[in-house]
């Protein structure tokens, strides 16, 4: 597939994003949990894409307590107690 293709710009026009909690910085780790180094600072309100979930810490967080973390960079996830997708559950694949 050559880079720049019609098919490309239609995927990446169709990823979400999802809305961190209000007022809240958020801590980005390099791994699915608390024991893993924070490589970021989100600002409160930042909107997210969430490439894929997977299971971890579980975190009390603004909207619950969730052992799901989204998968928002190479590498780099967040407690998913902290983004508004509407759902308690997984809302995406399961990250491999």
């Amino acid at each position: 597939m050559v880079m720049g293709s019609p098919v490309q710009a239609n995927a990446a026009a169709a990823l979400t994003y999802y809305s961190t909690a209000p007022g809240i910085s958020i801590n980005v780790r390099s791994g699915p949990g608390t024991g893993y180094t924070v490589v970021r600072v989100l600002a409160a309100g930042s909107k997210v894409p969430i490439y894929c979930q997977t299971s971890g810490t579980t975190v009390s967080g603004y909207y619950g307590t969730s052992s799901i973390w989204d998968n928002i960079d190479d590498g780099e996830y967040i407690s998913d107690a902290y983004v508004n997708t509407g759902s308690d559950g997984y809302i995406t694949s399961r990250c491999a």
